[in-house]
């Protein structure tokens, strides 16, 4: 059977000019800053001017483990924020920016699919308004100021050796991880070991998706710890006095961007932070525009549950007040059958049992996401090949949970596939049953903090850290950090460090190599097992297949 591509499907779109997106909104006109006729920003004087008004209801969109056998989690978000819209309430959407990194290595693009896309799709999967060149702008001007401050006489007495500043760039280098810098002698300053990040894993990231305002961020980027003294007293922004410069080249950034679906819904496309190395979430001062100006705000959170859902809870919404309403959890048949360990191969042959034998992974999300006292509903995101057995197994599993699971066509017919998934989030969201909590409370020891997230939510046995690790917990808390949530870097592929431990593995260890401290953002980032910060590209990357064509469109990037 012949299916559209999604940029084939995405360039039929027939979109609105987004000044009438923006008056769906109530946005008037001279509030957006248009870029182009497709995309804009929306201006801080109105969403300051929207304080006091009563929020809408937040809706989270979480998903299992990932598996090759794709999940589809942006595209159930972008369908549920259609569906609302469909059954009569006045919905938004809320999702996150694409990263350059994967679009050209091998994740491809970040707006959904099908019939439920984010458009214009191309330019958000590529420059968009240009919010992570700014990012990484002002990362790597603090970077650039910090050496230029040690070579004009050093007046902070930094110690080179304690430099914690790295640089960044948005593309996957793995060549970049561990360099030197400064060689070439006295004029080029004094060598010394550094490395990047992709930008999506910078605090700076972070900071102005956690910031609510613009002073607000200027306060968190101030607070960024460079680099401590021999005497270990902490060197911040504010003191290479790097503020001021990266609030202003983040001044637009900091506005949302306000696109439209393909059934001309508005959705926020703002920040754009890993789940496995970040906290994977749409940005606060989005979220918050959202929940004032509409009935019901859908956002996701990055990859499975366990990452993006928990950072979701314990991050965003204890440090922005939110208080989600109802969750869903996106899964597939065929991500069922892989984690009952049916090659990818073999995913179009009917096999009820290997559906069966997968389900305990999607279980224990769902146990996870009610653990933190928010109702929750399956979305079974469909397939051509899934069959009714197949469908009815998951149904049987999850109901056996204590939730329900509600097949969804949203990726082929749009809004009309997922109008069953619609009417049960309503419902839910509208039973006061929500009780949300974080999983910690804030004057919880670090390391037990990370213990908590390791056994409740991983289900492992134990933490596995070195002496030195943890004490630079307890430095921390004698700092006065110890009420900082943790924003766990691990594999995205599976509750273990391991990624290919698929299912919901029991009696596992979560070995910690390195902690950061993220001042400026609000939390401590524990890196676990082999994950990396900067990311390399696969044996053979997307971007060699990546071209114009004969009429001037991107083929190769979806």
């Amino acid at each position: 059977m012949a299916f559209k591509t999604d940029i084939e499907i995405a360039r039929e779109a027939k979109k609105k000019p987004i000044l009438e997106i923006g008056k769906k909104l109530g946005i008037p006109a001279e509030h957006l800053l248009p870029y182009g006729h497709d995309k804009a920003k929306v201006g801080q004087d109105f969403i300051r001017s929207l304080e006091g008004k009563p929020d809408g209801k937040l809706i989270l969109v979480t998903a299992i483990n990932p598996t090759p056998a794709g999940e589809g989690k942006t595209t159930t978000t972008v369908g549920l924020g259609d569906g609302l819209n469909r059954i009569g309430k006045k919905a938004v959407v809320c999702i996150r920016e694409a990263s350059l990194g994967p679009n050209f290595g091998m994740k491809g693009g970040a707006a959904g699919g099908g019939m439920s896309q984010v458009v214009p799709m191309e330019e958000m999967n590529l420059h968009f308004t240009g919010d992570f060149h700014a990012i990484t702008s002002a990362h790597n001007l603090l970077s650039a100021m910090i050496d230029n401050h040690i070579y004009w006489g050093n007046e902070l007495e930094i110690d080179a050796r304690r430099i914690v500043w790295r640089r960044v760039m948005d593309m996957n280098d793995r060549a970049l991880r561990d360099i030197v810098v400064n060689l070439g002698g006295v004029s080029n300053g004094f060598p010394r070991q550094t490395g990047f990040d992709i930008t999506v894993a910078s605090e700076v990231m972070a900071i102005l998706c956690l910031s609510n305002n613009l002073e607000d961020l200027q306060k968190r980027l101030g607070d960024i710890v460079v680099a401590y003294t021999r005497a270990k007293k902490p060197i911040y922004a504010r003191d290479i006095k790097a503020d001021g410069a990266m609030t202003v080249l983040l001044k637009d950034a900091m506005q949302p961007n306000l696109v439209q679906t393909l059934e001309n819904n508005p959705a926020f496309v703002h920040g754009g932070p890993f789940a496995n190395i970040a906290h994977g979430c749409n940005s606060v001062i989005a979220t918050k525009t959202a929940l004032k100006l509409g009935e019901y705000v859908v956002t996701e959170a990055g990859f499975g549950a366990d990452l993006g859902a928990e950072k979701f809870f314990d991050i965003k919404c204890r440090k922005a007040g939110l208080k989600p309403s109802a969750a869903v959890i996106v899964a597939t048949v065929r991500a069922m059958k892989m984690n009952g360990g049916v090659a990818k191969a073999d995913l179009g042959t009917e096999n009820v049992e290997a559906v069966k034998k997968g389900c305990p992974n999607l279980g224990r999300h769902i146990a996870n996401v009610k653990g933190f006292g928010v109702p929750v509903v399956v979305a079974i995101n469909h397939f051509y090949s899934d069959t009714d057995a197949e469908v009815a197994a998951v149904k049987a599993y999850v109901a056996e949970q204590g939730a329900e699971a509600i097949l969804c066509k949203h990726w082929a017919q749009g809004s009309a596939g997922i109008e069953d998934l619609a009417k049960k989030v309503v419902s839910l969201a509208e039973s006061g049953a929500a009780s949300f909590a974080p999983l910690y409370p804030d004057d919880m020891p670090l390391f037990q903090k990370v213990e908590t997230i390791a056994k409740r939510i991983y289900h492992a046995d134990e933490v596995l850290a070195d002496k030195s690790i943890r004490d630079q917990l307890k430095t921390w808390e004698e700092a006065g950090y110890g009420h900082l949530p943790i924003c766990m870097a691990k594999t995205q592929y599976s509750f273990t460090t391991d990624p290919n431990r698929r299912g919901a593995p029991t009696g596992h260890s979560v070995p910690v190599r390195e902690v950061r401290l993220s001042a400026g953002a609000g939390f401590i980032v524990v890196i676990c097992g082999e994950i990396m910060t900067m990311p390399g590209l696969p044996k053979v990357p997307s971007a060699e297949v990546i071209r114009l064509n004969d009429e001037g469109q991107v083929e190769g990037l979806f």
